[in-house]
């Protein structure tokens, strides 16, 4: 949804209800694809935080947190949603004098101990979201070197006319919101 001031929280309340009871816009939302499907884009960002068992601890409490979309450019709404599977959330961003106000849904929660420990989640976007695609946020913490990564794994394309008709400016978008994200997890890991 694009919009000329910024919505008040009731319409961000009205918008997260609305979107909450339909489908995923992507019906790979559930997946954990390597490989893009004709006509995505595949975005793959990794940093590693540190190492060891207390800065894993750290960078999963900060993903609970929601702390990797902690920057001045971008909102998550709502910071105190749960991270389960169902749950609706919205990002609002601010750019070239508009708003937009996107919904996603998490597919599903990574909690693994083996090869590698991994915790994190896939979000799923929602029909008035301007991409069609899912993203998964992961920490890991590789046993064997004892390093911990930060790892942003996303499948998009434009799903409305505006995002197409703006493709290179929604690239470069995604590609800021991938540097952001994980510095915010450095800065979080290191507080």
């Amino acid at each position: 949804m694009f919009l000329l001031s910024k919505p008040s929280n009731e319409r961000i309340r009205q918008f997260i209800s609305a979107q909450r009871e339909l489908d995923f816009s992507d019906p790979n939302a559930h997946s954990d694809l390597e490989d893009s499907p004709l006509g995505y884009s595949v975005d793959h960002n990794r940093i590693e935080l540190g190492e060891g068992e207390e800065i894993f601890a750290r960078a999963v409490s900060a993903l609970r947190r929601w702390e990797t979309f902690n920057f001045d450019w971008l909102e998550l709404l709502w910071p105190d949603a749960v991270i389960e599977e169902g749950t609706t959330v919205a990002v609002l961003v601010h750019h070239l004098g508009f708003w937009s106000l996107n919904a996603c849904k998490l597919a599903r929660v990574i909690d693994e101990v083996e090869p590698v420990r991994r915790y994190g989640f896939v979000y799923g976007t929602l029909p008035d979201h301007a991409e069609r695609g899912w993203e998964r946020f992961a920490v890991k913490w590789r046993r064997d070197s004892n390093k911990v990564f930060y790892d942003i794994l996303a499948c998009s394309r434009p799903n409305k006319l505006i995002a197409k008709l703006g493709y290179p400016f929604t690239r470069a978008l995604q590609k800021r919101f991938a540097r952001d994200s994980m510095q915010a997890m450095l800065r979080a890991v290191r507080r």
